[in-house]
């Protein structure tokens, strides 16, 4: 595992540092964004296979086993996905991701795949040049999509790997017009059009949304 950290100023590179032995190695700096931090660091091994993981995110116990034997046992397959928990602040499981076998159809809706559960093929990363750089939202969507359109449908297992944590200060809570905005432009480019779906949707995936994690907000600072 490799880490790559945008210069944090806290506790995290003392952490990083007492891990030191468990991990691959690490960096601790500026950078050009996630899509950027990401490519960077995997561009610095050359195992078979990559993924990354957020902050938020965590595999369960053997979970990345489950991940790696899937794709070993299926060599035609660009990446697997397999299902994940999103927890809450405290860690406790709140439901599962929504997960559902991908079509460019389907894909166009929503995004069936839940990035922290997936591993992909370390010739296709690099044959599709990683993440990229220009999106800051819907990066994982967008690979999504070029893995399906150049090399076929992603290995999909109903296993449990991984988990991904909920809450009101990620990007995508705090931002959730320039996420939804993202999302919209990579359906545009890769499927042609926007399915009606998408403006739908936004009173709730925009709207109520942004109201809510407000309001907790608030409920936050009048409690401090």
């Amino acid at each position: 595992m490799l880490v790559a950290d945008a210069g944090s100023r806290d506790e995290t590179l003392d952490v990083l540092a007492r891990w030191a032995p468990r991990h691959a190695g690490w960096r601790s700096g500026p950078d050009a964004g996630q899509a950027a931090a990401m490519n960077e660091a995997i561009a610095l091994d050359d195992a078979r296979y990559v993924c990354w993981m957020n902050a938020d995110d965590t595999f369960l116990p053997g979970g990345l086993d489950t991940l790696a034997t899937a794709l070993d046992a299926n060599p035609s397959a660009p990446m697997v996905y397999c299902r994940a928990w999103v927890t809450n602040e405290h860690g406790g499981r709140v439901s599962p991701a929504g997960v559902m076998p991908v079509t460019p159809w389907l894909l166009a809706q929503r995004c069936p795949i839940s990035q922290p559960a997936t591993l992909i093929r370390r010739t296709v990363w690099e044959i599709l040049g990683g993440l990229d750089v220009r999106l800051q939202y819907a990066l994982d969507y967008d690979l999504w999509w070029r893995i399906l359109l150049r090399f076929g449908n992603p290995l999909q297992i109903g296993d449990y790997v991984a988990t991904t944590r909920a809450h009101m200060d990620t990007k995508t809570a705090r931002a959730r017009q320039l996420h939804y905005d993202e999302a919209v432009s990579v359906v545009r480019r890769h499927y042609g059009r926007v399915p009606i779906k998408w403006r739908l949707a936004w009173p709730i995936s925009v709207g109520a949304r942004t109201l809510y994690y407000r309001w907790r907000m608030f409920r936050r600072q009048s409690r401090s």
